[in-house]
């Protein structure tokens, strides 16, 4: 059997009870934290729904330590980290990421805050409305109604079938038998015997776990409980059942008291009744039109019960073809049945979870720790997915004419070979590598300049790199043109998933960007493939393509904003290979490694268009302001406004930086927990083609657009006194540990290279992130007072992006 821990992670239980997993990974840039409290929303008495999900809110709320302007959010936020938690049904996580030298103060804020909770009546009423109002917004999405009908033939005594969200009505809040409930409900949970600690980061393990130790110090000792067994999942002796739901066709699958290894065996069985491969399950599903895309996952998994999902979705009503569908699934599945232990499988999905593994940041790595699964699947996986496919297939089968396939290798998991030439020229060997010669200068005289930049300004070591591809096109090409080639590329970003590498085509305005980005090995191999698919001919399809599921509109609204912000021609190309005959393209790649840095370029010949090393950046628009109304199928409102900083100079940047910087935590506390406006509430510094700006959203159930337009406007006006209200030292401290976020010590890969990326779209030069450094830490403040008077210029552009028309006086400005 696989060993249980990665080689650099330890599982121990320190003396007060609490199980601590720690992983020293020297890669990473950034520390990590998870906590799991073994309880969740299953677990609470069934007269308080929602109670559990009301805890985890209540929280965050600060404590008599850390009040809420410097609680574990505001700290986290303040140092540029990420922070969130989640209740599901039979635990909780409460979770944040943050450069190592801050992490030690993030870790005593989380366990500060589970150990002296603040259970205020008036902090409880008024989180009790946020929780309503999230509530209101996962009633209305179409997903969530389609899981509440999707679990309507389980046995109503289930938990699966009970309401657990929690809103107004079931969290009645001055009642003294709630208030009872909730203390005992934290009381007994809410201590070490439940919790497991998962820490992951650059740091030594010693550092990890006398960090560990000192930061839990305070969390209440206590046993591990038995959280109680839940009754049967289904009332009837048939296991299995199938839900239509218009497009959608889902065969449901119930499973109880199953074998140890559960967990990995669906896993295992979920990856490969979705793989995109030729002769698959999938494929021949898709080739026959019956549907259009397939998803298998474990829904419920809990204490030997398991409830997976095989959901299948066509592009019109399916029932006319789900017996069909059907009887195709269980054929497959009859045919992966009879594979004697899958041995070429198994091996393939271990190198995928390694790959995983090898790519993933502090967050997923300390997650995944805290589950403590077995990587692959083992003998007894084998043993226990045996028994569950012997479950799911039904008693006959009719006859079937298809011949199945196992999918193939995929091509890019496989270490790649490097070739003993690359780098050398005639006469060369190993030892002359880094020396050039004049017969090397002249190829290069020869050659076009290059338009694609090789950064090195990240370093090589990590294993990580990032490709941008960018194409200027003549006209703004057809939407349908752009869905085409994404749908073209499918299968191989599955593959380069996989593989640890992220594969994305997107637009903006007239331009279209490939962006890979993960481990470096497969990229020369991944980017040929991408480059030779996208300059196939391919005509634009009169049938739909996928689409993607519908967003809430908060998200919505930030997807339509970059296309926004980067004008475009009126006319549409609807022609691809006329796309490419008068496109220009540059690019940049950063954190290469030398040998793949020579197996990257001869791929780049095969780039379609013209190469340009000095490609514009596009028509400046005018600095006026500008409202889009956004169509969404929700009756909540939502709103994002978008103030761009006036120059595209490092110093504007600096005092834009410092702005987001220092008004995140108030935007926060003002317009979501004194106001309410809604659960969906945030702002930060966001850089759109090249354009640095202020970005501010809200969703809202009950607040119109107009309205939370002018709960932002009146915080803006107050944006200088959070300046004016800093002190010297207060300013200089701040700007020290702003700057700090952007030093080579603390940026990864991937965030390094979206600076490097974005600088590049506004023309800075390619020692970008030092002076970006140097620029934050000579700011003044009264720089950044000037900075945050400008956004309440007249003359300041900002767009807005809304679900409702804009108001005469947006276009006026406040003076």
């Amino acid at each position: 059997m696989p060993a249980l821990n990665h080689p650099h992670t330890q599982r121990l239980t320190l003396e007060n009870g609490l199980t601590l997993c720690v992983r020293h990974e020297p890669r990473l840039k950034r520390c990590a934290a998870v906590l799991r409290v073994a309880a969740g929303s299953h677990d609470v008495p069934a007269a308080w729904p929602g109670l559990a999900h009301f805890l985890e809110h209540l929280l965050f709320l600060g404590t008599e330590r850390f009040p809420a302007t410097d609680n574990l959010m505001a700290y986290v936020q303040r140092h540029g980290g990420q922070v969130n938690a989640r209740t599901c049904e039979r635990h909780t996580d409460f979770f944040f990421e943050l450069p190592p030298g801050a992490f030690d103060g993030g870790l005593e804020r989380l366990c500060d805050m589970l150990a002296h909770p603040r259970m205020a009546l008036d902090d409880q009423l008024r989180e009790r409305e946020v929780l309503h109002a999230e509530f209101i917004a996962w009633a209305r999405e179409i997903s969530a109604q389609r899981e509440m009908k999707l679990f309507q033939p389980l046995n109503p005594a289930h938990p699966l079938r009970a309401f657990h969200a929690g809103n107004r009505y079931s969290l009645p809040v001055p009642r003294a038998s709630f208030q009872q409930a909730l203390k005992d409900f934290y009381q007994t949970f809410y201590q070490t015997g439940q919790m497991t600690l998962s820490l992951s980061g650059p740091l030594s393990t010693h550092e990890l776990i006398a960090l560990a130790q000192r930061c839990s110090a305070d969390l209440r000792p206590g046993n591990s409980l038995q959280q109680v067994c839940p009754p049967a999942l289904m009332s009837s002796v048939e296991p299995r059942y199938q839900h239509i739901d218009g497009q959608h066709l889902s065969l449901m699958f119930a499973f109880e008291q199953l074998l140890p290894e559960s967990d990995p065996a669906l896993d295992f069985l979920c990856h490969w009744i979705n793989a995109d491969k030729p002769e698959g399950l999938l494929a021949q599903l898709r080739e026959q039109g019956l549907i259009d895309t397939l998803k298998a996952t474990p829904l419920y998994h809990f204490n030997g019960q398991a409830l997976l999902q095989i959901e299948f979705k066509a592009d019109t009503d399916i029932a006319l073809q789900a017996m069909q569908i059907r009887d195709t699934f269980h054929d497959w599945l009859a045919f992966f049945s009879a594979q004697q232990d899958w041995p070429t499988l198994r091996e393939e999905y271990l190198l995928l979870l390694q790959r995983q593994q090898a790519v993933s940041g502090a967050l997923e790595l300390a997650r995944h720790d805290c589950e403590q699964r077995v990587p692959g699947l083992s003998d007894q996986g084998v043993t226990t997915l045996k028994a569950i496919l012997e479950q799911m297939q039904p008693a006959s089968l009719p006859s079937s004419p298809q011949v199945w396939q196992l999918p193939a290798p995929n091509p890019y998991l496989q270490a790649a070979k490097e070739p003993v030439s690359a780098g050398l020229i005639r006469g060369q060997t190993s030892a002359h590598r880094g020396l050039r010669t004049f017969a090397q200068d002249r190829l290069r005289t020869r050659r076009d300049v290059s338009a694609m930049s090789f950064s090195t300004a990240v370093p090589s070591h990590s294993g990580e790199a990032v490709i941008y591809l960018r194409w200027r096109l003549p006209a703004k090409p057809a939407d349908a043109l752009l869905a085409t080639l994404d749908n073209n590329l499918r299968s191989l970003k599955l593959d380069a998933q996989q593989a640890g590498v992220e594969v994305s085509l997107t637009a903006s305005g007239n331009d279209w960007l490939l962006k890979m980005y993960g481990f470096h090995e497969p990229m020369p191999a991944i980017l040929e493939h991408a480059l030779r698919v996208l300059s196939a001919p391919s005509a634009v399809p009169s049938g739909n393509l996928s689409q993607d599921a519908a967003l809430m509109p908060i998200r919505q609204l930030i997807k339509r904003l970059p296309e926004l912000c980067q004008p475009a021609s009126e006319s549409a190309l609807n022609d691809l290979q006329h796309c490419w005959a008068e496109a220009r393209w540059d690019g940049l790649a950063t954190g290469l490694p030398a040998a793949t840095h020579a197996l990257i370029t001869p791929v780049l010949n095969k780039v379609p268009g013209t190469p340009d090393a000095h490609l514009a950046h596009g028509p400046v628009q005018p600095v006026q302001r500008h409202w889009h109304t956004e169509t969404c199928d929700s009756s909540e409102h939502a709103l994002i406004l978008f103030c761009p900083a006036p120059e595209a100079t490092l110093a504007d940047e600096a005092a834009w930086r410092m702005l987001a910087h220092v008004m995140q935590t108030p935007f926060y506390q003002r317009l979501r927990v004194e106001l309410q406006l809604g659960y969906a509430v945030f702002s930060g510094l966001r850089q759109i083609n090249g354009k640095t700006g202020l970005l501010f959203g809200v969703q809202s159930p009950h607040a119109s657009t107009t309205q939370i337009l002018e709960h932002i406007e009146n915080f803006l006006a107050h944006l200088p006194d959070l300046i004016l209200a800093l002190d010297e030292t207060s300013f200089t401290q701040t700007r020290a540990a702003l700057a700090q976020q952007f030093s080579a010590e603390a940026l990864g890969v991937f965030q390094a290279s979206e600076l490097l990326w974005q600088a590049k779209l506004a023309g800075h030069p390619s020692d970008y992130l030092t002076a970006l450094y140097t620029a934050l830490m000579a700011l003044d403040q009264g720089t950044t007072l000037k900075a945050a008077e400008h956004i309440n210029s007249p003359a300041s552009g900002w767009v807005c992006v809304a679900t409702s028309p804009a108001t005469e006086t947006f276009y006026q400005g406040r003076s």
